[in-house]
């Protein structure tokens, strides 16, 4: 992300400013123009749409990223955006953003950033195809961590949300896999032993 707003060219930096939004507020709601590009700089923002039941379904977690990118070439926005925690979020004007995309040091970092972004939604996809929590595991420490170790950036009950589990059921999980010694847990930190990583 950082290497994105690097090179941002000064015109959309001209026409960029800073905001605060506090836990639980709106940064923007579906159908509203879409003006801005927005990067959260601190915090996290969740992209949500409304089930026929009134439940919240999570579509994207930003931190430290952009967010909606999809709203690039949209007139309006199609989901609402909530601070899940007081955040920083930078505001880039839609249009000088994509006339920035005519410079081809920033249209090449945008490409990478978006096929990152593209990889990161079929590895989850794959996830959410596996039946038990402790296959969700796994293939979450395998792509996401780095040699079979993973450390989490947000609270085991809020990853298990973007697992598609319940809190309840990656706890037990966690718990079965130390106790038969495929992982090893310290803290956020899980780590796959090696027997279990290779199976």
């Amino acid at each position: 992300m950082s290497a994105l707003l690097a090179v941002l060219p000064e015109a959309a930096r001209r026409s960029s400013r800073l905001i605060e939004i506090g836990k639980g507020e709106t940064l923007f709601e579906r159908g509203h123009a879409s003006r801005w590009m927005h990067c959260v700089i601190a915090g996290e923002v969740r992209l949500l749409r409304r089930s026929r039941d009134g439940g919240e379904i999570i579509l994207q977690r930003a931190r430290a990223g952009f967010i909606a990118e999809a709203s690039l070439d949209q007139n309006s926005y199609h989901c609402d955006a909530i601070a899940a925690t007081a955040s920083v979020v930078l505001l880039i004007q839609r249009k000088t953003f994509i006339e920035a995309l005519e410079e081809r040091a920033f249209r090449n970092q945008w490409i990478g950033h978006l096929a990152f972004e593209l990889r990161k939604v079929r590895a989850q996809s794959e996830r959410l195809s596996m039946h038990t929590a402790r296959e969700r595991i796994i293939h979450f420490i395998k792509t996401e961590g780095d040699d079979g170790v993973v450390t989490l950036t947000e609270s085991k009950k809020d990853w298990a949300v973007g697992m598609g589990l319940t809190h309840e059921a990656v706890y037990r999980a966690l718990a079965e896999m130390r106790r038969s010694g495929q992982l090893m847990i310290d803290g956020l930190r899980l780590q796959l032993v090696q027997h279990s990583a290779r199976r």
